[in-house]
């Protein structure tokens, strides 16, 4: 394993192929997540994986909030119903969606430091995913801000924050390297 070299090639997967990856493999993806910096050794993070079947009602909590916050119409209109199942066999195709959320700290500098030790939590995972030929994709999505979307996933959107959705499988292809700024144009150097 070459971390150096693992966090310059790993890329963001967009299209999988449909063979689950194995459990004890996802395990160990997650639990390479887990050693990321965490304040106070709380380990915020926590994960429902939904895949095989269990993503059929976590896709229709998707559909239903989509509804219920307007990016797709209500109605039994054709064109709407075609959306909808268009939307589903795109979702179904993923063959793992892991949600990440924590529990919210009263206190915002606390909240803070939980929502950056889960962040440094996801990209550990993307990092070891990567080194089991395994892809991901970290998506924030309007779904994640619906209070009645927790409530059908059984969380509570007054004391728990998803902060993302990864979408998990074995990548069909490999998005070409798109090269980063030079990080001199990022970084100001103040000597005295």
């Amino acid at each position: 394993m070459d971390i150096l070299k693992t966090m310059k090639e790993r890329r963001s997967t967009h299209t999988f192929k449909k063979e689950e990856v194995n459990s004890e493999i996802l395990k160990q993806i997650f639990t390479y997540g887990s050693y990321a910096p965490t304040h106070y050794m709380t380990e915020a993070w926590k994960i429902k994986l939904y895949q095989s079947k269990g993503r059929h009602a976590f896709i229709d909590a998707i559909i239903k909030s989509y509804q219920r916050i307007g990016m797709i119409k209500g109605d039994d209109d054709p064109k709407t119903l075609r959306m909808i199942d268009s939307m589903k066999d795109f979702l179904m195709a993923i063959p793992h969606h892991a949600l990440i959320y924590f529990e919210k700290d009263n206190d915002p500098i606390r909240y803070e430091e939980e929502y950056a030790s889960v962040a440094a939590f996801i990209q550990n995972a993307q990092l070891a995913a990567w080194e089991y030929d395994v892809g991901m994709l970290w998506t924030i999505t309007p779904y994640m801000h619906d209070p009645q979307f927790l409530a059908s996933i059984g969380l509570n959107s007054d004391t728990t924050k998803i902060a993302a959705v990864l979408q998990i499988g074995y990548p069909k292809k490999v998005s070409r390297d798109k090269g980063r700024t030079p990080i001199e144009q990022k970084m100001e150097i103040i000597k005295e």
